[in-house]
């Protein structure tokens, strides 16, 4: 061994010592662990965007997944931020890369399926705490009043908690309550220079069910919700810049539906059956996209949720060239007055 090599590995020896000792021990735990934390602090979340700036919360459907959360999309434009929908843990996964929920203005709810709106009392929670100034809106189709008070209520005992505990200058009680605005299937409404489309769509028998469109300084988001490529979601995304979809991988499905009935699981494989009337198969979108003339297609609520390379290009091979297959964590940037669309990967 020469002489380089073995300083090399010295040095690398040493060097693993060191970090060992740094972990291992009282001392330098606490000499990394400030260093540590003061990191995570500076990272700060975007609180303006010129443009339109999507982030995915939540890419899965209520099949498990490991990496995914339930059903949830951030919008911000300018400084507007809404959440589309709140499923199951995509407030962990908001807040784990990095963003801040202080600044939302309101989750507008497709339907009310469970794994659109689970996770709202979190958002509640978190936003609240971290000192949001106006209560948190639940805007949505008839029924979504029943929704905001049922919330109220099933955490009313754990906001009296909170606030006996840190005060009511630290976190009033009023705002810790849910608000909310029931919306027409075809209403538009303006909150400053972005406009918001709700349209409906179809997700039988989950009636009402919409989508939104988000207009904003020349750039425009369509987002399905849970439905059918149908004719009313056409319309609606009229040349869209990007269409975030919900899709069905059938031959992932039918599998799943055949091995379920194989092993006697009676109760799955119907259920695997009838969720495949009321989701946008991955093969239908390419016609629906190009019909509408959307520059970006992307697909989420992916049911099944695609746990490795096999079941992503099995999902990609229905879809058209270019689709974007997306995970949680990832960005969309639409920048203002512009036709560019740049992704960013988690």
């Amino acid at each position: 061994m020469n002489k380089l090599l073995r300083g090399l590995l010295i040095l690398g020896i040493a060097f693993g010592a060191v970090a060992w000792l740094a972990v291992s021990t009282r001392t330098g735990q606490d000499l990394l662990l400030p260093r540590l934390i003061n990191a995570a602090m500076q990272s700060q979340s975007v609180t303006r965007y010129d443009g339109i700036r999507v982030f995915m919360c939540g890419t899965a459907s209520p099949l498990p997944s490991p990496d995914r959360a339930q059903a949830c999309i951030a919008v911000m434009a300018g400084e507007t931020l809404y959440l589309v929908d709140a499923g199951e843990g995509s407030s962990e996964t908001f807040n784990l890369f990095g963003e801040s929920t202080v600044n939302i203005k309101a989750v507008l709810i497709t339907h009310f399926h469970s794994d659109h709106i689970s996770g709202i009392p979190d958002f509640n929670l978190n936003s609240w705490v971290s000192g949001r100034k106006a209560p948190l809106v639940l805007i949505g189709p008839a029924g979504v009043e029943r929704i905001a008070e049922g919330f109220n209520e099933a955490f009313a005992l754990d906001r009296s908690y909170r606030v006996s505990h840190h005060g009511e200058d630290l976190l009033p009680p009023a705002l810790g309550e849910l608000g909310f605005r029931e919306i027409a299937p075809d209403e538009v409404w303006q909150d400053g220079e972005l406009r918001i489309s709700a349209f409906p769509v179809d997700h039988g028998p989950v009636k009402p069910a919409v989508g939104y469109r988000f207009d904003y300084k020349g750039r425009s988001v369509v987002i399905s919700g849970d439905s059918n490529a149908v004719d009313s979601l056409v319309t609606a995304v009229g040349n869209a810049d990007l269409l975030l979809h919900d899709a069905l991988s059938m031959p992932m499905i039918s599998a799943m539906e055949e091995a379920t009935k194989r092993f006697g699981r009676e109760r799955q494989s119907r259920i695997m059956h009838d969720i495949q009337n009321y989701h946008a198969h991955a093969s239908m979108l390419g016609k629906a996209a190009e019909q509408a003339g959307v520059k970006m297609l992307a697909a989420y609520h992916l049911v099944p949720p695609p746990r490795n390379a096999l079941m992503e290009n099995v999902f990609l091979r229905d879809l058209p060239e270019g689709t974007v297959l997306t995970r949680d964590g990832m960005v969309f940037e639409l920048p203002a007055e512009n036709d560019g669309i740049t992704v960013h990967e988690p």
